[in-house]
């Protein structure tokens, strides 16, 4: 008769973890508020790739090569214990190709909570809000068949919603008629029912969530996946052994592929997210 061992428990760390959180820019901050509300004495560095923004433009060989190439970067730098993929462009083409190269180092993912929307859907009506590029990635298909078979789902690729999130985070001028003009597309009525459940598949998206509810033609379910998110890197820290918080808080720093020095509006931007630049 085989004998069952015990599953082995990972050795209690006696050191805050240090996680590294990236982004192609600022949207990567609704995940990093998330995760730092449940592990705030972890140490943080908070990564935006300016220099490669927006990825939605990006051919997909040369977005992976790019991501790759400054996670080698920061990995080197930084040395973290594990490496949130705050971005629904990377998370939905590069992770493969991280976990691959440093087999490791755990990668949290941000991947479109359409499981979540169609569960939540009274009408069976719902919309996926992304970039180009997300919405018509062939993962995003995957999980709508695996998750949402039984719903009509709207595909919604913009453009220029993430550029506006970033200069809502910048400057904080945005024009309403060109949110309303982006999200509009998400609203369907069919047979007596409407959109009920949106899936914000961008981090930027929820930054300007408050827009989307003032504008919206009716009340919605707006869907950010950062608290699912946080949950899960959490849990994957505890199975690495890093049970506890060891300080009220701990150290959280941005750093910008550009290697541009932020200015007042930026920096006071990041501190209301309790970080500081360099």
């Amino acid at each position: 008769m085989r004998r069952i061992l015990p599953i082995r428990s990972a050795a209690r760390m006696t050191r805050p973890p240090k996680l590294l959180v990236f982004d192609s820019g600022l949207g990567g901050l609704t995940v990093f508020s998330e995760i730092i509300k449940l592990r705030p004495g972890a140490d943080y560095v908070y990564c935006a790739d300016d220099a490669g923004f927006p990825y939605g433009s990006w051919k997909e060989p040369e977005l992976v090569a790019r991501v790759v190439s400054v996670m080698e970067t920061l990995i080197a730098a930084h040395a973290p214990d594990m490496a949130v993929i705050a971005c629904n462009t990377a998370s939905t083409l590069v992770l493969p190709h991280l976990r691959d190269r440093w087999p490791q180092l755990p990668f949290v993912g941000t991947v479109p909570a359409i499981k979540p929307a169609a569960e939540r859907s009274r009408s069976h009506l719902i919309s996926v809000l992304g970039t180009p590029g997300t919405v018509a990635r062939d993962y995003t298909q995957n999980l709508i068949a695996q998750f949402a078979a039984h719903c009509r789902v709207t595909l919604v690729g913009s453009a220029t919603l993430a550029r506006i999130a970033e200069a809502r985070m910048q400057n904080g001028g945005v024009c309403d008629e060109d949110i309303a003009a982006e999200i509009a597309p998400c609203f369907v009525e069919q047979d007596g029912r409407r959109t009920d459940a949106i899936v914000l598949a961008c981090t930027h998206y929820p930054l300007l969530v408050e827009d989307f509810r003032r504008l919206a033609p009716w009340p919605v379910d707006w869907i950010d996946p950062a608290p699912a998110i946080a949950r899960r890197a959490d849990q994957l820290l505890r199975e690495r052994g890093f049970e506890e918080t060891f300080a009220a808080t701990g150290s959280a720093r941005a750093v910008f592929t550009s290697g541009k020095k932020p200015d007042a509006q930026l920096r006071a931007t990041l501190a209301r997210f309790g970080l500081v630049a360099g």
